[in-house]
């Protein structure tokens, strides 16, 4: 049952709250209200998407879609990460054009499973689906980094000097080919192992990159072993302290030109870092994302348990929410996991669970959301391992961690690259590397990576101790809370149960497990109503 709480007259209609101005420094709005839309007429999203190619279908009036006009699909390939979304610049201003199985998709897995998108009338694919293949009617996915190792040459049938050269050389010539339109790159260095090993990549290929390390909260910090790499390639090296506040605000004046909507859990960073690099100069950014369905995912004691115990379990709402469990992550995290399908458990981050779901949407929506996990069935049962399953998870994901890059350059207007997504890298690593350099004894992972640092650094602290990009949710709570409840009210027609659900969790946001999920609202709030003319229509 849809829990119903008395709301506050705000007294803003859409446009009230969507309005005002803000700028990217201290200080800024903090009074309930929202700015979105406030981007410097030259970095808004135009004539520099043109450059970006992706493989584009339209169709009319496909079957179970009728009443939305054309149908799009956008495919962006593997080799392209910057794509051209001018198909959607027209794409109508109304709720009825919204997907609410894609909603459910975002709220209980920070993402849209491919291939649909926000839109019902618009898909988006980035790895598993073919171009030839009609998105609408019938999707197939195949994961073509399935076990290849008895192709593989051995160890002994080519020498790891002579691997090692070729992986280099690989890896310089993706550097150089994806940054070739870019006249100011920046590199998106995090402290990790793939970081590295494109920065050695990125000095030799272009060494007028910018390095940017992006410090997101007080678990870790990698900008002194980040810069010390940068400082000894020759390479520049900028760091940005994550502020919350601002990170938001710049998100909301992306959201109108922002093409498609994911809600990954570094997605606020990222607005926070393309906005900074934009600032700057910057016209392209370069991230080391996309290696670990090929490179392979190792399996320690913790992703096991998680299996184990994602049950998919309703637990009472008194339960979950008791003092003894609201107060502390850990117990907050297991009963959210025990909630939750074994697979999706590979996803990241704490989401809200299927009967939170169908109360914030107002009707039974999660069951819809799961059944999209069926296309991907096949390839997740021929999967050997649970290794082998997070390597498909990683790719379904793909929706979101390359999501929130392509989505927020374009609406900058700046260039993207993966290197590591390159054709050519990819399929020889897969191929031609022995399985010793992928995947070592102990599930030491990215040997031949490991290797390639070991050229050039010694005993670095994040081979040993891996990094990443962190958020301060628990800061986003504390310092928007008022906003986003207004985006709430706003939202009723959409997220009819969003309010209710942010006030009675009000005094628990400083347990990240109940941040994250304020935090899918702060992301997927208002961008909807940014596209919002009436009213979400009726569930079939």
């Amino acid at each position: 049952m849809t829990q119903t709480c008395e709301e506050p007259d705000h007294g803003h209609n859409l446009g009230s709250v969507l309005h005002g101005s803000f700028g990217y420094g201290e200080g800024g709005m903090h009074d309930g209200r929202v700015a979105v839309g406030d981007v410097p007429p030259q970095r808004l999203r135009g004539s520099a998407g043109g450059e970006m190619n992706a493989s584009l279908r339209h169709e009319q009036n496909v079957p179970g879609l009728a009443g939305h006009g054309d149908n799009v699909q956008i495919f962006a390939r593997e080799c392209q990460a910057s794509v051209d979304f001018s198909p959607l610049d027209h794409q109508a201003r109304d709720a009825a054009e919204l997907d609410p199985v894609s909603i459910a998709d975002l709220l209980r897995n920070a993402f849209v499973y491919p291939p649909h998108s926000i839109y019902q009338s618009v898909k988006f694919a980035i790895s598993g689906f073919e171009e030839d293949q009609d998105l609408c009617r019938d999707p197939q996915f195949h994961f073509r980094y399935q076990s290849a190792s008895a192709s593989r040459p051995r160890m002994d049938a080519s020498g790891c000097e002579s691997l090692l050269k070729t992986y280099h050389d690989l890896l310089c010539d993706a550097v150089s080919m994806s940054t070739a339109r870019m006249r100011s790159p920046w590199f998106l260095q995090s402290g990790g192992k793939d970081s590295t090993s494109i920065a050695i990549a990125v000095a030799e290929a272009r060494p007028d990159a910018v390095c940017m390390t992006y410090l997101g909260g007080r678990e870790e910090d990698e900008i002194d072993s980040a810069r010390f790499v940068a400082n000894q390639l020759g390479l520049r090296h900028e760091a940005l302290v994550c502020d919350p506040g601002r990170a938001y605000d710049r998100y909301l004046a992306m959201v109108p030109t922002m093409p498609l909507l994911t809600a990954d859990f570094a997605m606020l960073s990222y607005a926070d870092l393309v906005t900074e690099i934009a600032a700057n100069g910057g016209d392209g950014v370069v991230d080391a994302l996309g290696s670990d369905n090929y490179f392979g995912m190792p399996i320690h004691w913790r992703q096991r348990l998680k299996a184990l115990l994602a049950l998919r379990l309703r637990l009472p709402r008194g339960i979950v929410e008791s003092s003894l469990f609201s107060r502390n992550f850990r117990l907050s995290y297991v009963l959210g996991t025990l909630q939750m399908d074994t697979f999706e458990r590979c996803f990241p981050g704490s989401r809200f669970s299927d009967s939170e779901v169908d109360a914030l949407l107002g009707r039974k929506l999660a069951d819809r959301s799961r059944q999209r996990l069926e296309l991907f069935r096949a390839d997740i049962q021929a999967a050997p391992s649970l290794e082998a399953q997070r390597r498909v998870a990683a790719t379904i994901v793909e929706a979101a961690t390359f999501g929130k890059g392509m989505f927020t350059t374009s609406a900058l207007s700046l260039s993207l690259a993966y290197p590591y997504r390159d054709t050519r890298l990819c399929d020889w690593i897969f191929h031609e590397v022995p399985d010793v350099l992928l995947m070592g004894p102990g599930g030491v992972n990215k040997v031949l990576v490991r290797e390639h640092i070991a050229q050039h650094f010694q005993h670095l602290p994040y081979v040993r101790l891996k990094g990443s990009f962190r958020f301060d949710l628990c800061g986003l709570a504390r310092q928007r809370f008022d906003q986003v409840h207004a985006f709430a009210v706003q939202g009723r027609a959409l997220l009819p149960g969003a309010v209710c659900w942010l006030e009675s969790h009000r005094n628990r946001l400083d347990n990240k497990y109940f941040a994250s999920k304020f935090y899918l609202l702060a992301v997927t709030l208002p961008w909807l109503l940014s596209r919002m003319g009436k009213s979400i229509p009726g569930a079939p």
